[in-house]
């Protein structure tokens, strides 16, 4: 069984927007393969993505809570056919560990509140069939997995993929969107399992994961990138070049600066189709030449010589 994604993100199931939002930062900040070098990191991360991806989203999370880990298997519309009972009505006995339903529970295929899910929903949850049904019966959504780069996720396009199923496999066109993030999905209608009874098929979700980058890092819509700069950079100020994955952009380092501060290019982060830009951060790094010619130690030690700055000492 999996996790419960409140589990998940270490929340209380009544835990607010803004709540759920701080616990995923905090954990993605922690696991983030970029930065933890542990082998089950990138596990735990994708782990926190696909809980916050359900449970930021106010529907999404609403079925969630109702459903359990089976939300997906319900087709969207058909909440009222299940009836009530399945929610808030079924209690203690209608849910399994974490707070999930488990139609099982019931027996003989009911819900609690007189509704047959085998008369309901045919063979969906692999008993045979005997029972009377109700029309067509929508097929149930899939889910498959879609890595891309930063940069194929901050442009977005046009892209052929390939999924094996039981039927053998297939290839779809998919339209990626411009600015696209973890753990989002992408829609292909009609793409999923089949209906019963003239049912419609259900859709196919493509959930996005970003694949770790060299030299881009990301925390939702925000993007990390490292910034070399000279010893003279840093201590004089400058204009530099900076790279982002729309292209080479301009940032200025203040005068005084030390490795590990950040400097944010506003809306120079993914693109947000519905919203605002995230920002990129760079962060200084100071870099000294790898090899110095006789006019450089020169300066250098002259340097050395009249300053009075002692980093160690406490400021």
């Amino acid at each position: 069984m999996a996790r419960d994604y409140y589990d998940v993100l270490g929340v209380q199931r009544q835990a607010s927007a803004d709540e759920i939002q701080q616990a995923f930062r905090k954990l993605a900040r922690k696991y983030h393969p970029d930065i933890n070098k542990d082998p089950q990191a990138e596990e735990r991360f994708k782990e926190l993505n696909e809980a916050y991806s359900v449970l930021s989203d106010p529907k999404t999370r609403k079925r969630y809570d109702r459903f359990g880990e089976d939300f997906r298997q319900i087709p969207e519309g058909w909440e009222e056919r299940v009836g009530a009972g399945v929610g808030a009505g079924a209690g203690a006995q209608g849910r399994g560990r974490g707070g999930r339903v488990r139609f099982t529970d019931y027996g003989e295929g009911f819900d609690g509140s007189g509704i047959n899910f085998e008369d309901l929903f045919g063979g969906l949850y692999g008993r045979g069939g005997g029972g009377r049904r109700r029309g067509p019966v929508p097929g149930a959504d899939q889910e498959a997995e879609l890595q891309l780069g930063v940069e194929e996720a901050y442009h977005g396009g046009h892209r052929s993929i390939t999924l094996a199923g039981p039927g053998g496999q297939r290839t779809y066109d998919v339209n990626i969107p411009r600015g696209v993030v973890d753990g989002q999905r992408i829609r292909l209608a009609g793409e999923g399992g089949r209906g019963s009874d003239d049912g419609p098929p259900g859709d196919l979700y493509l959930r996005v994961r970003i694949k770790p980058d060299t030299r881009f890092r990301l925390e939702g819509r925000d993007i990390h990138v490292a910034l070399p700069v000279t010893p003279w950079e840093a201590a004089l100020g400058a204009t530099v070049p900076v790279p982002t994955p729309g292209g080479t952009a301009k940032v200025t380092v203040p005068k005084g600066s030390s490795s590990g501060r950040r400097l944010r290019l506003r809306g120079e982060g993914m693109p947000n189709p519905r919203g605002a830009n995230g920002n990129l951060y760079a962060e200084v790094r100071i870099m000294v030449p790898p090899e110095l010619s006789d006019r450089e130690r020169e300066l250098f030690e002259k340097l050395a010589a009249v300053s009075t700055f002692d980093p160690r000492k406490p400021r």
